[in-house]
């Protein structure tokens, strides 16, 4: 299983770096308050991932629960209009 240390990386940065990997039409946005959060975030882009890793990525997100809604039912009229 492919992880931040054998990547040389943060956690982060190969969660960015994975959702990056996906498409030039996903576009992360990560919240920060500290300039080396943000520089750390950036640090994401020059990491690249083969297919076998961001499979197992796929893999490992895909066993992940998904739990709650993303909007509330008065925040789903404006997505869905």
């Amino acid at each position: 299983m492919t992880g931040h240390r054998q990547k040389g990386c943060t956690p982060a940065q190969l969660s960015l770096a994975w959702l990056l990997s996906k498409g030039d039409n996903i576009v992360p946005i990560p919240g920060t308050k500290r300039l080396r959060y943000l520089e750390e975030n950036a640090g994401a882009a020059s990491i690249t991932l083969t297919d076998d890793e961001q499979q197992q990525l796929e893999a490992a997100t895909a066993r992940l629960p998904v739990i709650g809604e993303r909007y509330t039912p008065e925040g789903m009229k404006g997505v869905n209009s």
